[in-house]
């Protein structure tokens, strides 16, 4: 951020979140690359669920975060075979609409902000916000895990 600060506040084409927030993915991609390169691991292997604006949304950081913390083993057990539930709901969405909840509910970004980081109409990420929040509730009482109300 401070070797490219200088060239930012000369241009400011994006808010400064915003911007910060697209310098950490790049800087997460160059290092994936490089962890890549080395071989360590199989990182091949892993299979991102979204193929577009970085950070990414997947469905297990989804659910661990919808879920919150429970802190009793009956509670513990209860969690986990609630996130597994969750992350199917999640993995039957679209994977804009697991991006449009996750800028919106966990980085807490604005409409027009949500717009600007998938490069979007503002009304299009209002409406894709609203479908996503009403498909997520379809999904969730088709698995049982809310009521009909």
């Amino acid at each position: 951020v401070s070797q490219q600060l200088e060239d930012y506040l000369r241009d400011p084409y994006l808010p400064f979140f915003l911007w910060v927030r697209m310098l950490a993915g790049q800087q997460l991609i160059t290092v994936h690359r490089q962890h890549l390169g080395v071989q360590m691991r199989d990182a091949g292997r892993e299979i991102s669920l979204y193929q577009g604006t970085f950070p990414q949304a997947n469905s297990a950081s989804l659910a661990a975060r919808l879920l919150g913390r429970l802190t009793s083993p009956s509670q513990a057990a209860m969690k986990a075979e609630m996130r597994i539930r969750l992350q199917e709901a999640l993995n039957s969405m679209n994977a804009m609409d697991r991006e449009v909840l996750a800028l919106r509910h966990f980085e807490q970004l604005s409409n027009q902000e949500t717009a600007q980081v998938l490069k979007i109409d503002e009304s299009t990420a209002s409406k894709r916000y609203t479908k996503a929040l009403e498909r997520l509730q379809q999904v969730l009482r088709e698995l049982r895990l809310i009521g009909n109300e």
